[in-house]
């Protein structure tokens, strides 16, 4: 069961009690049981009743808000996901980057150090170093952090979601 299907169960238990109680102050206060018009306990229940309504209606709205922006998010991390690959090939493309540089770029990205990626690509670091500092030049950034930024830049942008929805209408 989902987080959002349990919340917004207890939001409808909550509702059901919220509408005992109203209707049980109703009858208490139409059909009075004693001779005095409102008793002190119906005045109280009237009171409780009153919190619980408002109460209900902050928690529902603050629900409501927070699943908006839980779905919100999850679009961008998929529209994120998705779009990397993309926008790593665009970038690749416009920096006429060789297969060879593609790779060391995308190990660099993800964090490899140069033994790491000398090791995957079985080559020397003096190669890795070289096609990183191509690569790097190419980009026109000056090491890796400023290639992830490149990137991120893209991926972190407000209207990437927006974009995405109206192509997707």
């Amino acid at each position: 069961m989902s987080r959002a299907t349990i919340l917004w169960s207890l939001f409808a238990v909550q509702a059901i009690c919220c509408a005992y109680f109203l209707l049980d102050t109703t009858w208490d206060m139409l059909w009075p049981t004693s001779p005095n018009i409102i008793a002190e306990s119906d005045l109280f229940e009237a009171l409780v009743t009153l919190a619980l309504l408002f109460g209900l209606a902050f928690t529902g709205n603050e629900l409501r808000h927070l699943l908006s922006r839980h779905t919100h998010l999850e679009d961008q991390i998929k529209v994120a996901s998705g779009a990397f690959g993309d926008v790593l090939e665009t970038r690749f493309i416009d920096w006429e980057l060789t297969g060879a540089e593609r790779e060391v770029a995308i190990l660099a990205i993800k964090g490899f150090s140069i033994a790491e990626m000398a090791d995957l690509r079985d080559t020397k670091q003096g190669t890795i170093k070289a096609q990183c500092a191509s690569v790097y030049k190419k980009a026109d950034v000056s090491g890796r952090l400023q290639l992830l930024s490149v990137f991120l830049d893209d991926l972190l942008a407000d209207d990437l979601v927006k974009t995405a929805h109206k192509t997707a209408i």
